[in-house]
């Protein structure tokens, strides 16, 4: 009897840690008053990962329309999403396009301080981006502010986060 007890013990306590473990990107970002933000996303319905990155803008206070079509390339086309900038699915957000697994925080800070440009991208599918999870592992990776005239400035850097 002893023996069970202390195995529910154990097994409950794992439970309990599996249950409360948090992603680097569930920390809470600033409210943004009187901004809409309402975004709309296109994905594949093969992309397990576009999920996540949904549930991520969700605990952001993002009010998430989600597209999916088995077309993406063509929502790049004709928003204008280059090949050195694509990711695995595309979103449009306050006129703004973003591209990738950019984190809600830099999309808030977008909206808020309105710059001139497109848009915002994290290229390819780096580990540790938000809707990239993979445990401990996080590779450095930057978000890409990108113009209409298709000039690219580094708009944030993670290299340690």
């Amino acid at each position: 009897m002893k023996k069970i007890a202390i195995t529910l013990l154990l097994l409950s306590g794992l439970g309990f840690q599996a249950s409360h473990a948090q992603s680097v990107w569930d920390k809470p970002t600033s409210a943004l008053k009187n901004t809409n933000m309402d975004i709309v996303v296109y994905r594949s319905p093969t992309c397990g990962c576009c999920g996540k990155w949904l549930e991520h803008l969700k605990k952001h206070d993002f009010n998430v329309t989600d597209h999916v079509t088995e077309d993406v390339q063509s929502i790049k086309d004709k928003y204008g999403v280059t090949a050195a900038l694509s990711s695995c699915h595309t979103a449009i957000v306050g006129g703004y396009i973003v591209e990738g697994h950019v984190p809600a925080g830099d999309i808030k800070s977008m909206l808020k301080n309105k710059p001139d440009i497109k848009g915002l991208a994290v290229p390819g599918m780096d580990a540790g981006t938000p809707g990239m999870e993979m445990g401990d592992r996080k590779s450095p990776f930057k978000v890409i502010a990108f113009d209409k005239q298709g000039q690219l400035t580094i708009y944030k850097s993670y290299d340690k986060y």
